[in-house]
């Protein structure tokens, strides 16, 4: 099992998931200016302020040439998890469904929070309990997460809510109280809190290591 971790200019928090996911398999780091995913099963593309986040956060990292590459990987299949600007460019490129808009308390926010997994049935949650609670750290601000109430509804319906903010932990503002949505096909999944800095007891939580392990989970389950 190899990821593939993005690096845009701006990239914070690449390292942090490149370390997480060698917790569970091989893992590389791949720059942006390049096509090549070096034969990775999966992708993660990292948080972080990518281009400085000039035009909009995730606007401008969605055209560069790795993410030509991505596009077409998600499309064959391939796993990608975007975590917060990864989350942010994945909207961008209409990999997933609606936008992220300022936070509703209109401040950056870095605190320890509660999520609910409202969805296990899936490639990136297959590790977890269905109603279980998740600690991982979120740090943002613009994090609030929305789409037209047609494209809620037939989210909600098909089990692309993947991850909900647990009561009184919404401090964005996402409509649904939503924290993490997928793709119609499942393959393509992307959340605000950061699930690479909750891979260690050190650091109060492991649970992020849930959604890796789920990673993998379903990559070798797919090669059976």
């Amino acid at each position: 099992m190899k990821f593939g971790v993005l690096q845009f200019p701006g990239s914070c928090d690449d390292v942090d998931a490149l370390l997480a996911a060698r917790r569970v398999g091989d893992a590389e780091l791949l720059w942006h200016g390049e096509r090549d995913l070096g034969g990775a099963d999966a992708i993660v593309v990292p948080g972080g302020f990518s281009y400085g986040d000039y035009l909009r956060a995730g606007a401008i990292a969605r055209f560069s040439p790795v993410m030509e590459s991505v596009i077409e990987f998600a499309g064959d299949g391939g796993l990608v998890l975007g975590i917060c600007n990864g989350f942010q460019v994945l909207c961008e490129a209409q990999l997933l469904p609606g936008a992220l808009l300022g936070n509703a308390n209109r401040r950056f926010t870095c605190r320890q929070l509660a999520l609910e997994v409202v969805n296990a049935d899936t490639a990136f949650t297959r590790a977890c309990v269905g109603g279980e609670e998740l600690s991982v750290p979120a740090k943002h601000s613009w994090g609030r997460y929305y789409a037209e109430p047609e494209t809620l509804r037939a989210m909600e319906e098909s089990g692309q809510v993947v991850l909900r903010y647990a009561p009184a932990q919404n401090f964005n503002g996402s409509l649904h109280d939503i924290a993490g949505v997928c793709n119609e096909a499942g393959n393509v999944f992307g959340l605000m809190p950061h699930p690479e800095h909750a891979v260690e007891e050190l650091t109060g939580s492991t649970d992020g290591l849930k959604i890796f392990q789920s990673m993998r989970l379903a990559v070798e389950g797919a090669q059976v």
